[in-house]
């Protein structure tokens, strides 16, 4: 099989998963219990939310570890964890998926701030974190790392360096972006362009942006990405929607024939992986995939 750089860098549209952290919340994952505690106490469960993606026509998967560094888990009491959790997580991932597409292990945020940022932390402690994080992955058969959700420049530099010095394997940085007077910032004020810019710089394969927006904004943030870093694979995963918050509940009200209908005009702007972030599911992935595969003229009616 190919690898997930040669099919992207031949201009093949790949499609990834949706969200992941509902889909577990729904299995019976409680408020203020560790996601990644999962993939031991219920790899079964875990294992078929990658399952039901490929079902649906992922050709890519993440895995149950956006929050599996030593800071995360430590909330948790579960510190010592991180290679138990974090190679569980890529293993089970992979036997869903098994030889018909990817696993793109999912890194997230640390939660913590470097001190030239105001926070307690060095940039060596965030790059041993990730380090110890990106090694279990890597060692339990992920294709790629998903480094994602970062809006410090200086904790995605680190994940990113960590991650291409300590593996083999393509590394993916997304970035999540707020809209605002000054147009899309993350919350550290790190603009779309200057974003992939940096990242691609750092040593990143593949840039892109996840959650924060949906399909359409996702498709403005593409286009500054694509004329940033003109020769660089982009990944974007859409929420579905913005949130609305109604009855005590946060809904993300984009069906999955809303999101399909934005589908050509994201790959116009220059997307080349495709998935989704919060509110989407498998309908999301089936109906974008099929939206994706649609040629203008065929019977989907692009």
């Amino acid at each position: 099989m190919q690898s997930l750089l040669e099919r992207v860098n031949a201009g093949e549209i790949l499609i990834s998963d949706g969200a992941w952290g509902t889909f577990l919340q729904a299995k019976g994952l409680q408020p203020g219990e560790c996601p990644e505690s999962w993939n031991v106490t219920h790899a079964d469960d875990v294992r078929s939310v990658a399952a039901a993606y490929v079902d649906a026509g992922s050709d890519i998967v993440e895995s149950d570890s956006f929050g599996g560094t030593y800071y995360k888990l430590k909330e948790f009491g579960l510190g010592d964890k991180v290679r138990e959790y974090n190679v569980a997580a890529a293993r089970l991932a992979k036997e869903a998926i098994g030889d018909k597409g990817y696993v793109a292990a999912s890194v997230g945020p640390t939660g913590q701030i470097v001190e030239d940022e105001g926070g307690e932390v060095t940039e060596e402690d965030l790059y041993n974190a990730f380090k110890d994080q990106v090694v279990a992955l890597a060692e339990g058969g992920a294709d790629a790392l998903c480094i994602e959700t970062m809006s410090s420049l200086t904790e995605a530099v680190q994940a990113i360096k960590a991650a291409k010095e300590n593996t083999d394997l393509p590394v993916i940085c997304t970035f999540t972006f707020e809209p605002g007077a000054r147009g899309f910032r993350t919350m550290m004020g790190l603009d779309p362009a200057r974003a992939a810019e940096e990242a691609v710089a750092a040593g990143a394969d593949i840039v892109g942006a996840n959650c924060g927006n949906g399909i359409a904004n996702m498709i403005e943030i593409t286009r500054a990405m694509r004329a940033a870093v003109p020769n660089t694979p982009i990944l974007i995963h859409a929420n579905a929607g913005m949130p609305v918050f109604e009855n005590g509940q946060t809904l993300f009200k984009e069906t999955p024939e809303d999101m399909a209908g934005r589908v050509a005009e994201l790959i116009a702007a220059g997307a080349n992986i495709i998935g989704g972030c919060c509110g989407t599911n498998p309908a999301h992935i089936s109906a974008m995939g099929k939206a994706a595969k649609c040629k203008p003229g065929c019977c989907c009616g692009n």
